[in-house]
């Protein structure tokens, strides 16, 4: 390795290393020791080849060396030609060997980054949606990329330079100390001038980057914003593109003000180094030839040390900053270890059974809840806080109890805040009661499996995601084997299956970001049609109709008279006209069922839902549609 490869490691290494200079946890290195025990044999493999490139990558300029003194003493042409092939068997062994090594390396790197991402994977999508509803989606999806390369590299880089620099180090010294322990002392002494320059020229750089990569992020910040289909509108419906274009150009320019401090500080510090490498090379060569001269040292031995130099300076040199690497490495590992760190609030019992066949009642009986504090379910560097809220949520729901039978529908009306939604996110156990319980044909969710719940309860919300894929992929989440025939049932079901065969590209039609290449009624159709695939037992719709005009939701409420006919429903409903056929309508009020009956009960009682129903039909006038117009006949 050239000294000038060797600045630029050395300067890359400095700018990049973490600045934390935390002791090792002794539990951090057990777990790293857990994630890599399954990759043990190519490990010491990978290491035992390191450890032999080092060795013959030292015995060239021994060997050039003689070559040289071979030349100078009229050797036989034969010695000359052996060393020459036994350079080059070396230079071929050592080839096949970095090739070798380098194939264990991407193995054990690869593999570790598949270990650590599907590990972490599979933790995040275990935990509840408090969780999600916290934490940024960016910083969440870097400890899936950044975080975890970092982590890798602690094994294909830092690991095998460490080790594989030792071994250069040693032998090289030892050789150089008995070639001439004189010149080698000297080299020794310029270390210094070409370390501490790259200690204190890579700290500044370090902080550049830092900052370029925090005026990168606010960019990227601003462009991801921006360019989605609700950012962009709602600039353009304010009118900002000039002052958005300001700002993005001023962000822009900073960075490029950095780029270009950025690298004549890199030019001056190769540079500088360079020069080093050349002073160094000058003594080699002006106090060998000295010796050379007085005949205290062969001429074979002046090349050698000459060409062991560089090999003695770049480990020196990486072994200098390679605390820096190792930290680096343990602060990924820490920040992956935060994530599984976090308990999922939400567990399976291990005797849990499935949900008995048959029709399925629901139940909640004296229901309490409070959202979970941020400490419970967040990380602060998640939140981009630096300490998370610990007090408790308020209590949104108190002592509610309701049951729906088999078959029947069951109606939640009320304020907005009032509590709905958060009962239709407790029947299928989202989250758990702080006290009371939930039940599906008696038995309570949390004795039952996950899948089981799954399969039983449906839930459609008001604004029904949909995933930048085809309608197919969207449809399959329900029934991942589903015959395209099936598909296009639930799609004619759901007063959906024209538009899709219209469609140039039909079921493989990709639907957008969120589904926003479809009206706001057809993306609700399209998530009913997704329900009706699952066929669930149960089935919640929370406002399902809440945002759609006449002509959509009159649409949506032909799906929806498919979608719950003959099952177990509660719906959350904010237009009471819709609701009036309902079993049983209950009016929420401050986490609490302040009034139960049928429509015209409640009517006739002369409460608070005879209010509701009298504001919003003195706002709105007579509204006919029903959510289930068959139920009103």
């Amino acid at each position: 390795m050239s000294m000038e490869i060797t600045a630029w490691n050395a300067m890359y290494n400095a700018m990049h290393a973490e600045s934390d200079r935390r002791p090792f946890s002794r539990a951090t290195l057990k777990r790293i020791a857990a994630f890599a025990r399954p990759h043990r044999r190519n490990i010491t493999s990978y290491l035992a080849l390191s450890v032999a490139i080092a060795a013959l990558g030292v015995a060239t300029p021994v060997l050039a060396g003689r070559v040289v003194d071979a030349i100078v003493d009229n050797a036989a042409l034969s010695v000359v030609v052996w060393l020459a092939v036994i350079i080059a068997a070396i230079a071929l062994v050592e080839a096949g060997l970095a090739i070798a090594n380098r194939w264990l390396s991407a193995s054990i790197g690869e593999d570790l980054i598949l270990d650590l991402r599907t590990t972490v994977f599979d933790h995040v999508q275990r935990m509840p949606v408090a969780f999600f509803t916290r934490t940024r989606t960016g910083a969440l999806v870097s400890r899936l990329n950044n975080d975890v390369i970092g982590a890798q590299r602690a094994f294909s880089d830092t690991l095998s330079g460490v080790v594989g620099n030792l071994v250069t180090l040693v032998i090289t010294l030892v050789v150089m100390l008995g070639i001439s322990w004189q010149i080698t002392l000297l080299a020794l002494l310029l270390l210094p001038i070409f370390i501490v320059p790259a200690r204190h020229m890579g700290a500044r750089l370090a902080q550049l980057s830092r900052e370029a990569a925090n005026h990168n992020s606010v960019m990227n910040t601003q462009m991801t914003e921006r360019f989605s289909a609700p950012g962009a509108t709602l600039i353009k419906l304010f009118g900002r593109p000039a002052q958005e274009s300001t700002e993005f150009a001023l962000r822009a320019r900073r960075v490029r003000n950095i780029g270009v401090r950025t690298a004549m500080l890199q030019s001056i510090f190769v540079t500088a180094l360079t020069l080093v490498s050349a002073l160094a090379l000058a003594l080699v060569y002006g106090l060998g030839g000295f010796y050379a001269l007085r005949d205290q040292l062969d001429p074979g031995s002046v090349v050698a040390m000459a060409m062991l130099l560089t090999r003695l300076y770049s480990p020196l040199t990486a072994l200098a900053s390679a605390r820096m690497d190792v930290m680096s490495a343990m602060v990924s590992f820490e920040r992956v270890f935060e994530i599984l760190d976090l308990e999922p609030l939400i567990k399976e019992a291990p005797d849990a059974r499935a949900v008995p066949k048959g029709p399925v009642s629901v139940e909640l009986r004296d229901v309490s809840f409070a959202y979970p504090s941020a400490d419970k379910v967040s990380l602060a560097s998640l939140e981009e806080v630096a300490v998370l809220d610990s007090r408790g949520g308020n209590t949104v729901l108190h002592d509610v109890s309701f049951r729906v039978e088999p078959g029947q529908m069951v109606a939640l009306v009320g304020s907005s805040g009032a509590g709905k939604s958060t009962v239709a996110q407790l029947i299928p156990r989202l989250y758990d009661v702080d006290s009371g319980s939930v039940s599906l044909s008696g038995i309570d969710v949390r004795e039952l499996t996950a899948d089981s719940i799954r399969a039983t309860v449906g839930l459609v919300t008001q604004d029904g995601h949909l995933f930048h894929e085809s309608v197919r992929a969207n449809l399959l989440l329900a029934r991942p084997g589903a015959t395209d025939e099936q598909l296009y049932d639930a799609l004619r079901r759901a007063r959906l299956s024209e538009l899709i065969a219209s469609l140039p590209n039909g079921l493989d039609t990709v639907v957008g970001e969120r589904g926003y290449r479809l009206s706001g009624g057809e993306r609700q159709r399209l998530t009913i049609a997704r329900l009706l695939l699952a066929h669930p037992q149960v089935v919640i719709l929370d406002e399902a109709t809440a945002h759609l005009d006449s002509t959509s939701e009159a649409a949506v409420q032909e799906a929806l008279t498919e979608a719950l006919a003959g099952r177990t429903s509660v719906v959350i409903a904010h237009r009471l006209s819709t609701i009036r056929a309902a079993d049983q309508i209950l009016v929420v009020e401050d986490g609490r069922i302040v009034e139960r009956g049928t429509h015209a009960e409640l009517l006739a009682a002369g409460g608070r839902y005879e209010e509701l129903h009298r504001t919003q039909f003195a706002n709105s006038g007579p509204h006919s549609s029903a959510l289930v117009p068959t139920l009103e006949s």
